[in-house]
């Protein structure tokens, strides 16, 4: 019996180089690493205020995952997030919360430490300048790129398989750093001294991953924040001229947003160099949600991509004194034909049209699929049915033990 369990084990491992070696040689993946904030949290949020006995933020009741998971998982929208999305394409399992509640982790699956209400500068930096995170637990970048050194790679030659093979998912990050700030009152010009700080500590979380064996870092830029219907609310003008003609959008925080993106690709740009064995890929966040910013019908957003779904009321039904999942609250009845959930984050729909954009469209630089074609990924499918064929033959084999 014991033979038998070894040959098990043995030809099962082969089986998983096999498919290992397969996807990446194709230029795809084995598992996901996530760094970011609430547009990749899949659950650390919602776990960690669990453990320190807090009581659950609206984030984490219904109807938050209603249209997908069919309850809250600690995502925050109504269902997939464009990390989910992305998941799926490349035929992987949707990646666990690094905070998971198991006490476990299948590291080869991939991880997510991203948290929403997470910033790229710690906590000292922005409360220096009088900017506080609603979240006291620092749970930064810096804090999370620890997280992944001291769970996965301790010891960087015990993971540098995982490392190689893995896509990383660089946030989004840094949006908080400016919505914290602008949201509660700063003035634009105050908070754009912060954006090259910003970028900077970015940089130097992808230099590290990339010095640590990282071979493919996905890196997105800011969404168009003059779009969010919050901005929209709180920062709401009888100037026309502020007003974007087309989308309705505030022109101020995108060109704000476009800053933060020009800056990033810059030094992108600039650690390509320095790395030219590694991809550093460019999300377009920004210019993939501006398709239905600009033709909402075309996208099937029937209610338009500035009013949000769930909400306080008012024009943009948002709140800030009554956020969706309050009681009072509204929720519409048909998430999809909505571009924007709460305010602040975006339907599964409309992030399904963002991650389809990046995945095969023109929105990465350089374009993701020349790096993980859909073809490759349908082999990969293939040569999965084979793996699931080729184990039940083998363990119904008639094997001496």
């Amino acid at each position: 019996m014991a033979n038998r369990s070894l040959s098990y084990t043995s030809f099962f491992t082969i089986l998983q180089l096999l498919w290992s070696y397969t996807l990446y040689a194709n230029g795809c993946y084995t598992s996901i690493i996530s760094f970011g904030d609430s547009l990749a949290d899949t659950g650390n949020l919602k776990q960690l205020t669990s453990e320190l006995n807090q009581p659950p933020l609206h984030l984490f009741l219904p109807p938050y995952g209603e249209t997908f998971f069919h309850e809250p998982t600690g995502r925050c929208s109504n269902g997939r997030l464009i990390i989910d999305f992305i998941a799926e394409y490349l035929n992987l399992p949707l990646v666990r919360p690094f905070f998971n509640g198991n006490g476990g982790m299948e590291l080869g699956q991939g991880v997510n430490y991203a948290v929403a209400f997470a910033t790229a500068l710690n906590n000292s930096f922005l409360e220096a300048r009088g900017v506080y995170n609603p979240i006291t637990t620092n749970i930064s970048l810096g804090v999370q790129l620890e997280w992944f050194k001291e769970s996965i790679c301790a010891n960087v030659s015990d993971c540098s398989h995982l490392i190689e093979h893995s896509l990383f998912l660089m946030g989004e990050i840094g949006g908080n750093d400016y919505n914290h700030a602008l949201l509660a009152g700063k003035s634009i010009d105050e908070v754009g001294t912060y954006v090259p700080f910003v970028v900077q500590t970015i940089i130097l979380a992808i230099n590290e991953l990339v010095e640590m064996g990282a071979k493919t870092v996905l890196v997105p830029g800011n969404l168009p924040i003059g779009c969010s219907a919050a901005y929209l609310t709180l920062y709401n003008s009888f100037d026309s001229t502020e007003y974007d003609n087309l989308t309705g959008c505030l022109i101020q925080f995108n060109k704000f947003a476009e800053y933060h993106n020009e800056l990033l690709v810059t030094k992108l740009n600039q650690i390509q160099e320095l790395h030219p064995d590694a991809n550093i890929i460019y999300a377009d966040y920004y210019n993939a949600a501006m398709q239905f910013f600009r033709s909402p019908e075309k996208y099937g957003f029937e209610n338009g991509a500035l009013k949000a779904c769930c909400g306080g009321g008012g024009t943009f039904n948002y709140n800030d004194s009554i956020l969706c999942a309050n009681p009072t609250a509204s929720v519409c009845s048909k998430p999809y034909t909505y571009a924007n959930w709460d305010g602040l984050h975006l339907t599964e729909a409309a992030y399904k049209v963002v991650s389809k954009s990046l995945l095969q469209g023109p929105y990465t630089v350089p374009q993701f699929n020349s790096l993980c074609p859909t073809s490759m990924l349908k082999e990969g499918d293939e040569l999965s049915s084979f793996m699931r064929r080729s184990w039940y033959t083998f363990v119904t084999l008639d094997l001496p033990v």
